[in-house]
């Protein structure tokens, strides 16, 4: 197939592409780091430096569409080279939930400063107990079978209740939120057909209104009571709502991104030759081994930019109204950033430098918690197991491999991951 006719499929529905990305990444790159899209009016940035700069820049490019997407049209016309008022009075219909990772300027900065108070090291230095015991009871019973299916028996459960326990989630919801996550889409699956009933947030919503409502009566030690309880600098109390929308998108962002994770790190170990024993053998080496993964398949593919005013990338001139697709995932494989940057290298140089969690203001502050609750769980696996493989009814054998991913345009990961585990 010519280079012409791939760019041409759509990114954002074309099931090859949605399936597989990598392709259509190498295609797009060899067009430019930034190259207009042929089936919609929004720019692709595939370069790693130009990826940087557009996340970096808050001033000219606004998070307005990062969760609708750059398919989806915008509400209103832009009007000349400036449209920062156009966004302001069109944001609630571009993100009808008010996500934090959607705002701009000051306000992403005064609810920022909420997370980053939550995400701190001791507050995860707390929550490793219960990913040790919790994990180690997951392994414990799936080698006991001899087998496991690491996306829906390991991987979501346990980053489900990880979260809870770290939010202080009463023990007697977290079943229920579980089979909430269980049933929604992945953000982007182009195959969704939920259409009635709450959304999981609005469903989630409910329960952390009532939860954060009793912590500003009677504070507790947990997160939620932390968060209830939070002043900005200037003394004034954030919104009650304002609050539910923040602690519903914490627990519900890192569901599938840390989920994905461990699978797609899973099927690394199973497929490299050598690795799981070079990991058993040095334990040490596990948090680079998941840069790298992160690099190669980290979870999510791209987010989404809207240009505010007149600017430039990469010395390309973009226009106010302008769309941008920041392809994440196209940025770390860029070969004028990795070196042979398709292989996979458990020792490259420099490789927290990957942009799979994002860059500049909105760096994902759950990142250390996806990185801490992976490695923990994949100690356990390569601890209790001689050998971990892919099971062969269900994936096919090696040079044959069959592994469905989900269709998103956002994220990055496996549907099911069969595995035949070896005590050890």
């Amino acid at each position: 197939m010519s280079g012409r006719n791939f760019v041409e499929r759509d990114y954002f529905t074309d099931l090859s592409v949605l399936l597989n990305p990598y392709e259509y990444f190498e295609e797009i790159r060899a067009q430019g780091p930034v190259y207009q899209m042929q089936t919609h009016d929004a720019l692709f940035v595939s370069g790693y430096d130009e990826c940087i700069e557009v996340l970096r820049n808050n001033r000219d490019f606004s998070s307005a569409i990062s969760t609708s997407g750059a398919a989806q049209p915008l509400p209103f016309e832009p009007e000349g080279e400036d449209i920062s008022e156009q966004i302001e009075a069109h944001r609630a219909e571009m993100d009808p939930y008010g996500l934090v990772v959607t705002y701009d300027g000051e306000l992403h900065s005064k609810v920022r400063s909420i997370v980053n108070r939550l995400f701190t090291p001791s507050r995860l230095k707390a929550n490793k107990e219960f990913m040790l015991s919790y994990s180690e009871m997951l392994v414990k019973a799936a080698v006991a079978k001899g087998r496991c299916e690491m996306v829906n028996e390991i991987a979501t459960p346990y980053v489900t209740m990880v979260i809870a326990d770290l939010l202080g989630v009463p023990s007697e919801d977290r079943d229920k939120f579980r089979e909430v996550i269980d049933s929604a889409p992945p953000p982007g699956d182009m195959e969704s057909t939920q259409t009635e009933g709450p959304s999981p947030l609005e469903y989630m919503g409910m329960f952390f209104f009532g939860y954060l409502q009793a912590r500003r009566e009677n504070p507790g030690v947990d997160v939620l009571s932390e968060l209830a309880e939070f002043t900005y600098p200037d003394g004034s109390l954030p919104d009650l709502i304002e609050l539910v929308k923040l602690s519903t998108f914490m627990f519900g962002a890192g569901q599938d991104t840390s989920a994905k994770l461990l699978s797609n790190a899973t099927r690394f170990i199973t497929e490299t030759p050598g690795l799981q024993d070079t990991l058993r053998a040095d334990p040490g080496l596990i948090p680079d081994f998941l840069e790298e993964v992160l690099r190669l398949e980290g979870s999510t593919k791209a987010t989404f930019r809207l240009a505010v005013r007149d600017t430039k990338i990469g010395g390309v001139s973009v226009p106010a109204g302008k769309r941008i697709v920041v392809g994440l995932a196209a940025a770390n494989r860029d070969p004028r950033r990795w070196e042979h940057p398709n292989e996979f290298q458990l020792k490259r140089p420099r490789i927290r430098e990957h942009l799979a969690f994002g860059r500049g203001s909105h760096t994902c502050a759950g990142a250390p918690l996806a990185k801490a609750e992976v490695a923990v769980i994949l100690e356990h696996f390569l601890k209790q197991t001689a050998h971990i493989a892919l099971n062969e009814d269900k994936h096919g054998t090696p040079g044959n491999r069959t592994l469905n991913y989900e269709p998103s345009y956002i994220i990055r990961g496996l549907a099911n991951l069969h595995v035949d585990l070896v005590p050890a």
